[in-house]
């Protein structure tokens, strides 16, 4: 379990994590989300004892990194899986990992077919493609049989097997009662794997719920997609009843503040023949995108 309880980073006069509290349950997958420089990989630094807070506590649990006797048996880790030796093979990188902490070759060779490198395991990892590399940082994280894991974008790189296989896997590590936090920017990804989101902005905690109520408090839940023959006629009479439509390229109405039953009753009223309609659920993506709005720091030319 990870236990963050006011965690603050300051760097000078910028704070890259303001008083951030929280907890990565076991047997749980916890999807970590925020903009770029919202501070999401400098708390799992801090978990890690790679940063120092300036104020605050975070815990593995209940200890700090830094005083547990054999780290890779507690915490498994992959937060670049670029920092890896070009001149070694995967194998012997592992095996080097291993050495420290008295993890015997078959291991070594158990997380090599855990994560598929058994073809690769003997090339040089300056050869590697992202999403081989991905695969070894993943081994890695795996290599002390940890109760608790950290992995930044474990799935970047990966082709669509790979994607399926760490969604698998985070799911399968969580069953085993072990803690997961699990960064990635792909939403759909993590609102079919991940059981609870934190999800923060500017260093500061948003929010910090199961998937399903973060969508559900989203303004994109509860909407109602209707196509007619007469879009404008039953437009006019849903704003009368105090709802919002908004025309779509294709020419329905996306409608909230209604129930299907209202859309229907107001289109039979109005004469117009209904072709499609049906509720909509708001997405993991969308209700992050409506939380972070004021925190994005970096924005695509022509974006405000």
């Amino acid at each position: 379990m990870i236990t963050a309880e006011g965690l603050t980073k300051r760097y000078g006069s910028t704070t890259a994590v303001d008083g951030l509290s929280f907890t990565a349950r076991p047997g749980k997958v916890t999807g970590f989300l925020g903009p770029n420089g919202a501070g999401k990989s400098t708390t799992m630094r801090l978990v890690l004892g790679l940063e120092r807070p300036t104020a605050g506590t975070v815990t593995v649990d209940g200890h700090r990194y830094a005083d547990l006797p054999a780290p890779l048996h507690a915490v498994g880790a992959m937060l670049d899986a670029r920092s890896v030796h070009p001149g070694r093979t995967a194998f012997r990188h592992l095996l080097a990992l291993a050495r420290t902490h008295g993890i015997p070759r078959s291991r070594v060779e158990e997380v090599i077919g855990l994560t598929g490198l058994e073809e690769v395991a003997g090339r040089r990892v300056k050869g590697f493609s992202l999403g081989m590399g991905q695969r070894l940082g993943i081994a890695g994280a795996l290599l002390g049989d940890p109760g608790t894991l950290l992995l930044d974008e474990p799935v970047n790189g990966l082709d669509p097997d790979g994607v399926l296989w760490v969604r698998g896997l985070v799911r399968d590590l969580a069953a085993q009662g072990r803690t997961v936090l699990l960064s990635s920017h792909l939403m759909h990804e993590l609102a079919l794997c991940a059981d609870r989101v934190l999800v923060v902005g500017r260093g500061r905690l948003l929010a910090d719920d199961p998937v399903e109520e973060i969508v559900r408090r989203s303004a994109s839940a509860g909407r109602v997609r209707v196509r007619t023959t007469g879009p404008d006629v039953l437009a006019g009479a849903l704003r009368r009843l105090g709802a919002e439509v908004d025309a779509q390229p294709d020419g329905a109405l996306l409608v909230r503040g209604a129930t299907v039953e209202d859309v229907g009753s107001a289109a039979g009223r109005e004469g117009v023949t209904v072709l499609e309609l049906a509720a909509q659920g708001g997405s993991l993506e969308e209700a992050y995108l409506e939380l972070t709005a004021g925190s994005v720091e970096f924005r695509a030319g022509g974006a405000r």
